[in-house]
């Protein structure tokens, strides 16, 4: 029934100038998007609309959900295109579509009339009237409700005519592409995917980094985070992901700093590490899945110590989110259940005791003074052996 499927977009209908610019980034994204799916599309722009058209052979569903995974979309809306032929012709087009779009004809409905093209004989209000009139004539069990219909019936008259009455919810945000890139410290846990999930929904393309740390972590624990970075892309787009292996820092951190700033320093190396790949990625910050008080390095005052050691920007999209509405966005995006695997990454192998809470810079510094002596032959052998993949959903 369904040839074509009508885009609605939120925010970017009110970019101004820029418009165009955002809605040229929205039509690259549905194409990738549909690329994998089955079938022949056609995605198009019209006067403030995008259209996705498509052949006679497709499936519906997965059309479908893979243009719920398009950041920018708010609403994808079934739609059936007709030539403008005059009113009687619409109104039997708008009756065989109420025919086939609903099997009982025993609701309450109102039809909605919009006319981009002004030329168009009769006033909006005219056509809803007569369109609803004609249909309560076809199919006696209707009744008008303009107040709280059950189904509205949307008539858009343009260089064609559209029709439909359901809107499928789509993801929102912005589209990915329309706000630079950033470099996502990904993990194997529950946060940091759903970090890069929410900065993708702002336009954000991802890059992302994973500090491995053999033989203290499987290779298993390595393709998790690799499954997790190929399930954002699904929202995201192709992840560039970068593999650094961190045991031998690890190892000297932990031989040489009290055992109680262990988590700090890693994360401040880890830090310095994700910059120097962000910078050249040409990226435009860090991104983490940090929360303040969830653990003891996510203090205000364990975050503004990590902070002191970069350059760049760092974006925590889950700063104010507690634990459980973090697991709720993980399980929605599909990536729940591959966190919770028993695969421990790095962090989790060396993590002290008694964490501090509550690190002092000066302490913290005196610390790393202990490193002087190979740490920074350390970081670059962890850079020029570091492993880099293309990670995509369809990998």
């Amino acid at each position: 029934m369904y040839h074509a499927f009508l885009i609605k977009y939120g925010e970017i209908g009110v970019k101004g100038k820029n418009r165009h610019i955002f809605e040229d980034t929205l039509v690259s994204q549905i194409r990738n998007a549909l690329e994998p799916v089955e079938g022949t599309f056609t995605v198009r722009k019209e006067n403030g609309r995008i259209y996705v058209e498509t052949g006679t052979d497709y499936d519906y569903d997965e059309l479908v959900e893979a243009l719920q995974c398009v950041f920018g979309i708010v609403g994808i809306c079934p739609v059936v295109l007709v030539a403008d032929e005059g009113f009687d012709q619409l109104a039997q087009a708008v009756c065989d579509y109420v025919g086939k779009a609903y099997k009982e004809h025993h609701f309450t409905f109102k039809v909605v009339t919009r006319r981009a093209r002004k030329n168009y004989p009769m006033e909006s209000m005219e056509v809803s009237a007569a369109l609803g009139e004609r249909l309560l004539e076809t199919y006696p069990g209707l009744r008008v409700d303009v107040h709280q219909p059950q189904v509205v019936i949307h008539i858009e008259i343009r260089n064609q005519i559209n029709i439909y009455s359901h809107t499928i919810p789509g993801p929102g945000g912005m589209p990915v592409g329309s706000a630079g890139r950033g470099m996502l410290l990904l993990s194997g846990g529950i946060d940091s995917p759903v970090a890069g999930y929410m900065i993708a929904k702002r336009g954000v393309r991802i890059d992302a980094i994973y500090f491995h740390a053999p033989p203290y972590t499987s290779e298993r624990a390595k393709q998790k985070v690799v499954d997790l970075a190929k399930a954002v892309s699904r929202y995201a787009g192709p992840v560039r992901l970068h593999i650094v292996n961190f045991t031998d820092i690890q190892l000297y951190i932990y031989d040489k700093c009290p055992h109680d700033q262990l988590t700090i320093i890693m994360r401040r190396y880890m830090m310095k590490l994700a910059e120097h790949f962000a910078a050249e990625d040409e990226d435009l910050g860090l991104i983490t899945g940090e929360s303040i008080g969830q653990v003891a390095s996510q203090t205000m005052q364990s975050l503004a110590v990590t902070n002191e050691v970069c350059t760049m920007p760092v974006y925590r999209p889950l700063i104010g989110f507690d634990k459980q509405e973090i697991v709720n966005i993980a399980q929605k995006i599909k990536t729940y259940e591959t966190s919770i695997l028993p695969y421990e990454d790095c962090c989790t192998i060396f993590v002290a005791k008694h964490p501090v809470t509550r690190p002092n810079l000066k302490s913290i510094r005196k610390s790393e003074t202990h490193l002087a002596e190979k740490i920074d032959m350390l970081m670059q052998e962890a850079i020029r052996t570091a492993e880099t993949l293309r990670v995509a959903q369809d990998s």
